[in-house]
Order: C-alpha cells, then sequence, then structure tokens
C-alpha cells in the first residue's frame, strides 16, 4: 500500500509539468517513445519471449502493435480540441474544454504485456495526464523495458 501511494504521489508531483507541456510538445515525446520501440523492436520481443514464452515471432508482431498505439495518440493528442455547442436560445453558446484530469491508473494482464500497456498510457500521456501502472506479477520486465525507453531523453 505505501509502494501505491509513493507512485500515485510521484505522478502527482509530475503532473504539473506534464500537463503545462503543449499537445505537440506531447507528441513530439511520445513519437520518440514509438521510434525506440520499433528501433528495439527485437530487443522487446525477445524479452517478452523469455519472460512469458509468448513464440518470438507473435511477441515481435506485439511489439509493432504495442508502438502503433502510441504512434496513434501523440497524433490525436494534438487534435484534442473543445466543442462550441449551441445553447437553448440562438445568442447563446455551450463551450467545452478538454484539459487533463489529473493522475491515471492502469492494471495490465499478462497475455498482452506491451500492447495493453501502450494501448492505456498513449491516451492518458497525449491528454496530459500522468499514470501509474502496475503490470502483471508474471510479466514485469516488458513493462519495465517499456518504461526505460519512455524515460529516455
Amino acid at each position: 500500500a505505501e509502494e501505491t501511494r509513493d507512485a500515485i504521489n510521484a505522478a502527482n508531483r509530475a503532473l504539473p509539468a506534464w500537463r503545462a507541456l503543449t499537445a505537440k510538445e506531447r507528441a513530439n515525446i511520445l513519437r520518440r517513445w514509438f521510434n525506440l520501440m520499433m528501433e528495439h523492436q527485437d530487443d522487446l520481443a525477445r524479452l517478452m519471449t523469455l519472460e512469458q514464452g509468448k513464440p518470438l515471432a507473435e511477441a515481435k508482431g506485439e511489439i509493432s502493435y504495442a508502438a502503433s498505439f502510441i504512434e496513434w495518440f501523440a497524433e490525436e493528442g494534438k487534435r484534442i480540441y473543445g466543442d462550441t455547442i449551441p445553447g437553448h436560445q440562438a445568442d447563446k453558446r455551450l463551450l467545452v474544454i478538454k484539459q487533463p484530469i489529473g493522475v491515471t491508473a492502469a492494471i495490465t494482464p499478462w497475455n498482452f504485456p506491451s500492447a495493453m500497456i501502450t494501448r492505456k498510457a498513449g491516451p492518458a500521456l497525449a491528454a496530459g495526464c500522468t499514470m501509474v501502472l502496475k503490470p502483471a506479477s508474471q510479466t514485469p520486465f516488458s513493462a519495465l523495458a517499456l518504461a526505460e525507453l519512455a524515460r529516455r531523453p
């Protein structure tokens, strides 16, 4: 429980700086993560195979699939706009502002250890939220490898 609180507190401390980045800046960071995942696809796949037994060809496919979520949400994050909705009177409008809500959390399964992480982290990070992630206990190294690539400058 203390470890979880520490992780949430760390994500909360990181939130103001991450939230303050423009959507384009966040997209550039996510794009760099995507590029690193593809650059290290063979190593990530080999790690996944050793960790949970997925055949190497399938593991390599999963890394590509996982990276595609990061690429997709990096681009979608640049299109997060608010909405203007007609009101109940002709001279009235409702304005919807889309903004980061705070720290998000995810618990991911063992069977798609990389894809389920990026599918959850991609939209949260693109939207300006920080995230605490608890990977499956059977596949912690896949998660750590992705985190290591994500934190690289």
